[in-house]
């Protein structure tokens, strides 16, 4: 449970947020093209990609300040198994949005810290092999890499252990530990299961992370908001004190193929569509998911249509019988959940297109792996591991 205290600030900073009201277009002293956008149009699309942002007017700011400069953007990955449609397509969505608005976006490869974990039994052989796979996966799936890079945690590091264990040291130094118990969200734990000293000492290092990569925003999901928290406030503790925070940008949590799952689970295959699942295999998986008829709310296939489908296509079409209204494309989230509210768009008719759509993004994925030797053989090995928790 988190302190009364710690409610208030994450609160407060939430109807903040929620409360900022920013006139963009407001003229401003320079508003120089990046990859041919205005700063209102790299504003709208840098925020598009999170569910919540704290803060916009930071983010405006940012904008502001930098012009045509660098902005970096980041997240970290664990190694730790196969990835799943959220972690692929999502994530390339997510990544392309923020590229195309001229930031530069790292991603953390957090060997070590799945191995602080205990991801794959603590085998960093494993864990390394698993992170190969995801680069491969990312690069097959469409993402952009024209300003991605790809960084591992465990070299990074060994390359400036002064500059990245000081600050752990520092981070660990001003923290209570009940504040960093709390974090323990990030690796999938809850303050009340018994920890280990290294999943103790991970928040510490993850926070550090944002500042060792010289982070503007944190693009990570929903889940892992309280340890971006947490740098936001070691930033009133840094003398001198940085003047700008790390923006947290956080992206939605897409939830499990099973009624009441709030994310997919690595070691449920059928709750979630993995990014090689095959053809067969995301038909089945869709046609057993939860969706209940006219409801929306907690419908995991029409998060998939709105998070997925529309955010990559712009549309989707559904080839329903004429006596349920002949064939209907949807370019809008508002259209299709009345349309499904109403009883106009069945399961029976959502279900297919959605699984005929998925197959459709995941192609280029699977056929990278069957027909490149070295990805098939990587895949291979990474099928006979076993996940751990």
């Amino acid at each position: 449970m988190e302190s009364p205290k710690f409610d208030k600030e994450v609160e407060e900073i939430t109807k903040a947020t929620e409360s900022t009201r920013l006139d963009l277009d407001m003229p401003v002293h320079k508003d120089p093209l990046v990859n041919g956008k205005t700063l209102k149009e790299r504003f709208e699309l840098i925020r598009s990609v999170g569910e919540e942002c704290i803060q916009e007017d930071e983010l405006w700011q940012l904008l502001c300040g930098r012009g045509s400069s660098e902005i970096i953007c980041y997240d970290g990955f664990e190694p730790s198994g196969r990835m799943h449609i959220a972690q692929g397509i999502q994530k390339a969505i997510n990544v392309n949005k923020l590229t195309s608005a001229g930031c530069t976006f790292k991603f953390w490869i957090a060997d070590w810290f799945a191995q602080l974990n205990n991801k794959l039994g603590g085998d960093l052989k494993k864990i390394q092999t698993v992170g190969e796979y995801f680069i491969q996966v990312w690069k097959a799936c469409g993402m952009d890499m024209t300003r991605v890079e790809f960084l591992w945690a465990s070299e990074e590091i060994n390359r400036k252990p002064n500059e990245y264990w000081m600050r752990v040291m520092d981070i660990a130094r001003v923290n209570k530990l009940p504040r960093i118990v709390r974090c323990s969200q990030i690796m999938g734990r809850n303050d009340t299961d018994e920890l280990s000293a290294a999943q103790i000492f991970y928040p510490c290092m993850q926070c550090a992370d944002i500042f060792f990569l010289k982070a503007d925003i944190c693009q990570l999901g929903m889940d892992q908001r309280k340890v971006n928290m947490l740098a936001r406030e070691y930033c009133d503790d840094i003398k001198p004190k940085k003047k700008f925070k790390p923006i947290i940008l956080s992206h939605h949590m897409l939830p499990g193929l099973k009624q009441g799952q709030e994310k997919m689970s690595k070691s449920d295959p059928d709750s979630a569509i993995f990014m090689e699942d095959s053809e067969q295999d995301v038909n089945r998986k869709i046609k057993r998911a939860f969706c209940p008829p006219e409801q929306v709310q907690g419908n995991p296939c029409l998060e998939y249509v709105q998070y997925l489908i529309l955010e990559r296509n712009g549309e989707f079409s559904v080839d329903r019988s004429e006596e349920n209204g002949g064939p209907v494309t949807y370019r809008s989230v508002v259209e299709l959940h009345k349309d499904y509210e109403n009883g106009r768009l069945h399961p029976n008719d959502l279900k297919p297109a959605l699984a005929k759509s998925i197959n459709a993004l995941l192609e280029p994925v699977r056929s990278h792996f069957e027909q490149d030797k070295d990805a098939k053989a990587l895949l291979e090995k990474v099928r006979k591991y076993r996940a751990t928790r």
